[in-house]
């Protein structure tokens, strides 16, 4: 392909549209007097499915609105390979997910700190939380109202999920109502981003009317290959990225570079940049412009084990949606007011236990959903049925992302190492152990749930734990292969500044140094809104003539940190 330049120098270039990018790009382009690029590997979010929220059934696995990418065969899993969705749209996966609104624990974000990241704490991250959110119930302590981020309670409600709730408090898991002030163990309905039954992702919230700011440049269908750095001082300093669009490459130019292409993505774009492990850019004869051991390393996710139950006298979405007349009923209900199964969620309840008794707080969620399939991707099964997938909240395995190629057309290896540490095979244990406790709960008795999967028959603790890697499979949530610190495997600072470089910084899931105990594209806001805050922060400091940056161990005080 032909090299060719068409875009002025900018000040911000943020690589990658999805929650990240598009919340960084509304806040750092409100200075009309600095100019901002966001560039999208994927195209507009114009196709009806993202925004039916049932349509993530065909949108994940659809190049047309994901990646499509695949995990290496894991030895955990009995040998088997996943499909790894991931967002190639503007929205990023907030076009493709779940929809689900959860911040996860305040712990959480306490240890982020305690792990030398000032700033970082629930007592810090809260207030941006509310700062982007609109949530239905108005603004309180713990919720914002008027903000960008859509939060409403679910539209459709089912018989079988209640008595799963009722189920859940018999074995000692209460109900609560809302899963995000800090501590969310208990059992309630998920909050999900829609807006009147329509899914809310990170496009509408924060690049609507965008483009018609001057100093926004929007370009879609534009694959990164590579951060440009001037490498003529003792610091290599990134000045822009190269691109391919039309079939050309192209240089645009930047004074800064933020790299908010994901837990897969960011890795692979530091690397395919002369930034990575030594050994692997060698092998690949890739430049090295900094050694950073930990890129691409730290990959965290978290593993459902999907327990599915055929059930008696139970509605459940099987009968319903297993005939054309049902079908047809679905689609008018949605059409005529916006509610009814179509707008459900994947998950609708939600539980967060302890596997045991001994653990400092809830380390299991459970997505209880009012069906059962063989497989995601195949039909429902002909029978009426409800699943509880369960995951580990706080995984100990960790595993890698790597590049193959220098070229961004070959997909990265991905490797989860799912269930690869003992603590992790013990967690599985006992969370299949629990789930049958609430399945044999005497709120449940009356509609004779019958285990189908993983099977009643498997009783001991190794048939458990070959089980598990039977039924677990991926719950989309990726974190940690650029992950925030000081330590040698750390990427980037608490101000999100990539180590040993200057000019670049990666916003995204990937800095999270340990992952949230819930769903990950909330926080991955978050994350966003305190980076615009900080970069902020810094150009306040240099149009008062302070050419000193504003340093990592100020985080915590600083007003805006």
């Amino acid at each position: 392909m032909t090299l060719t330049r068409s875009y002025p120098t900018v000040d911000t270039l943020i690589v990658g549209a999805g929650p990240a990018g598009c919340l960084l790009a509304k806040r750092l382009s409100e200075d009309p007097h600095h100019h901002v690029m966001l560039v999208e590997a994927g195209g507009r979010d114009n196709y009806p499915w993202i925004h039916i929220p049932v349509g993530y059934l065909y949108c994940i696995g659809n190049p047309r609105t994901d990646w499509c990418l695949r995990t290496e065969a894991e030895a955990g899993l009995n040998g088997r390979s996943l499909g790894y969705p991931r967002g190639r749209v503007l929205g990023g996966c907030s076009s493709i997910n779940g929809m689900i609104y959860m911040r996860g624990q305040a712990r959480d974000y306490d240890h982020w700190a305690a792990l030398g990241n000032p700033g970082w704490s629930w007592e810090d991250v809260l207030p941006l939380f509310r700062k982007s959110e609109d949530h239905y119930g108005g603004e309180n302590a713990l919720h914002g109202a008027g903000g960008e981020w859509r939060v409403e309670a679910q539209r459709h409600k089912w018989d079988i999920l209640e008595t799963f709730r009722d189920a859940a408090a018999e074995v000692g898991i209460p109900p609560i109502e809302d899963f995000n002030g800090g501590d969310n163990e208990g059992s309630s309905y998920f909050q999900v981003n829609q807006r009147r039954g329509v899914r809310w992702n990170a496009a509408k919230a924060f690049l609507k009317g965008l483009e018609r700011r001057p100093n926004f440049t929007l370009v879609t269908d534009a694959e990164v290959d590579r951060v440009i750095f001037d490498t003529r001082q003792a610091t290599p300093k990134a000045c822009g990225v190269r691109i391919c669009l039309n079939g050309a490459w192209q240089e645009v130019r930047a004074h800064e570079v933020i790299l908010s292409a994901g837990a897969i993505g960011s890795p692979s774009i530091l690397q395919r940049s002369g930034i990575g492990p030594r050994q692997l850019l060698s092998q690949l004869a890739i430049p090295v412009v900094h050694d950073a051991p930990g890129v691409g390393e730290n990959l965290q996710d978290h593993l459902q084990l999907r327990m599915s139950y055929r059930v008696e006298g139970a509605r459940t979405l099987n009968e319903i949606a297993g005939t054309w007349f049902g079908k047809v009923g679905m689609a008018w209900q949605y059409l005529l007011s916006r509610s009814g199964p179509m707008t459900m969620a994947p998950s609708q309840l939600g539980v967060f236990a302890r596997s045991t008794p001994d653990q400092p707080s809830a380390n299991l969620e459970y997505h209880v959903q009012p069906l059962s399939l063989p497989a995601f991707g195949e039909p429902l099964d002909p029978f009426p049925a409800f699943t509880a997938s369960v995951c580990n909240l706080r995984p100990a395995s960790r595993g890698r992302v790597a590049i193959r190629a220098a070229s961004p057309a070959t997909p990265p290896l991905i490797q989860p190492n799912y269930l690869s540490e003992d603590e992790d095979r013990r967690v599985a244990v006992d969370a299949i152990r629990l789930t049958r406790r609430i399945a044999a709960a005497p709120a449940l008795a009356r509609y004779r749930p019958e285990e189908i999967k993983p099977g009643a028959d498997l009783q001991s603790d190794e048939e458990l734990m070959r089980a598990a890697g039977d039924i677990g499979t991926t719950i989309f949530h990726p974190v940690g292969t650029c992950k925030m610190g000081q330590d040698r495997n750390a990427v980037v600072d608490a101000r999100l500044r990539v180590h040993g470089v200057a000019g670049l910084r990666v916003v995204d899931a990937s800095i999270m140094p340990t992952i949230t105990s819930g769903n990950t594209c909330s926080p991955t806001l978050m994350i966003a809104e305190k980076a615009a805050a900080m970069i902020l922060e810094e150009r306040q400091w240099r149009a008062i003539g302070n050419t000193a940056q504003p340093q990592t161990a100020a985080a915590a005080s600083s007003p805006l940190a």
